[in-house]
């Protein structure tokens, strides 16, 4: 059987819930960054912290971060600037 690695591209540059369901994220693509940094929760809601990474500050490029996610997808952008392109199986 053939292992299919692509799914629902969601793009970001401010913080957001991106997926308000459990989901996989297979990674983001950083398109650009300037000092920015990101955290990436498991869950929607802003009034829950269910941080599953630390700070990131990411260069630009491809970063592999398979990821089940059992409540939905929130990322947190702060710094300069950062836009990303989030990967996700429904």
């Amino acid at each position: 059987m053939l292992e299919t690695n692509f799914g629902t591209a969601i793009n970001a540059s401010a913080s957001a819930a991106l997926v308000a369901r459990p989901c996989q994220m297979i990674g983001f693509y950083v398109n650009s960054t300037n000092a920015g940094t990101l955290v990436i929760h498991d869950s929607p809601s802003t009034g829950t912290n269910n941080a599953i990474t630390g700070t990131i500050t990411p260069a630009i490029g491809w970063m592999e971060f398979p990821v089940s996610l059992s409540t939905g997808l929130r990322v947190v952008i702060a710094g300069t600037a950062l836009d990303i392109t989030v990967f996700v199986k429904l």
